[in-house]
């Protein structure tokens, strides 16, 4: 794979049939989007939760999930948007911020929760694994549009940009980092993690369903913390930090304080 990844310059057009396209970023969205309901399906039976509510709370999350990831992107490269304000419908040609995806969606499970009388945290948390490869494969779709690489890199696994699509205080370069290998791994990993803990939280009855959603929110915004120190996508930046940094931090802080509250509350 390595050698294949530094050889090959993708094409971001997976197919096209007349006037109708299919690009490998909206392939790999989708298949990621299945995979993850078919994970939160089979564990919601393992919750005894209705899988016709998990349907039903999927549905909403793709709608929102989507519209707040690309909202989110929007306001961060606002300068470009503004410019180019019809690129900001252009979904297919990449552009959705985790982070936008992940308020929304909390957002949206916490109303439809309430509405349902299901408990929000479990049900976060049985769609938190999914959530994890969904993204481990969503980030393949940043390698085919070759959008969200890294610092340039000697390195041999290096991927090769087109000039095209190079920053232009990079333009000379041509191999860089490729970060979305990086966080695919780190989401792969994280959604072994998950699981492994659900198996746990099933197998010895354990009632801290909002263990699996915190320790998913806090292992993510680890992974990006560090991923964003090498890469060179523009976002504001504010203390020296990119602000993908400083939005992992605040969720670190608020999932671990919201982690050692019933200890704080028994002491």
């Amino acid at each position: 794979m390595i050698n294949f990844l530094h050889n090959n310059i993708p094409d971001r057009l997976l197919i096209s049939f007349g006037q109708i396209s299919i690009y490998w970023y909206g392939l790999f969205v989708v298949i990621g989007i299945l995979l993850a309901i078919i994970i939160s399906l089979i564990l919601a039976n393992y919750y005894q939760v209705s899988k016709d509510k998990i349907v039903d709370l999927s549905f909403w999350l793709i709608i929102g999930g989507i519209i707040g990831a690309r909202i989110y992107h929007v306001i961060l490269e606002w300068t470009y948007y503004y410019e180019n304000p019809i690129n900001i419908f252009k979904v297919w040609q990449g552009g959705l911020a985790i982070h936008g995806a992940i308020f929304a969606g909390l957002l949206i499970i916490l109303y439809w929760a309430k509405k349902n009388k299901q408990n929000f945290w479990l049900i976060t948390s049985i769609l938190m694994p999914g959530l994890s490869l969904a993204l481990a494969l969503g980030r393949w779709g940043n390698y085919f549009n070759q959008e969200n690489y890294g610092l340039p890199t000697n390195l041999s696994w290096g991927i090769p940009i087109l000039p095209e699509n190079r920053m232009i205080e990079y333009f000379n370069n041509i191999y860089f980092h490729p970060t979305f290998l990086y966080e695919s791994i780190g989401d792969l990993l994280i959604f072994l993690i998950l699981i492994s803990l659900h198996v746990l939280v099933v197998k010895k009855h354990i009632k801290n369903y909002q263990l699996p959603a915190l320790i998913f929110l806090i292992l993510y915004s680890i992974l990006r913390f560090f991923i964003e120190f090498i890469r060179i996508d523009i976002t504001p930046v504010t203390f020296g930090l990119r602000w993908p940094q400083i939005m992992s931090i605040i969720i670190i802080v608020f999932s671990i304080l919201i982690l050692l509250l019933p200890k704080i509350k028994k002491d």
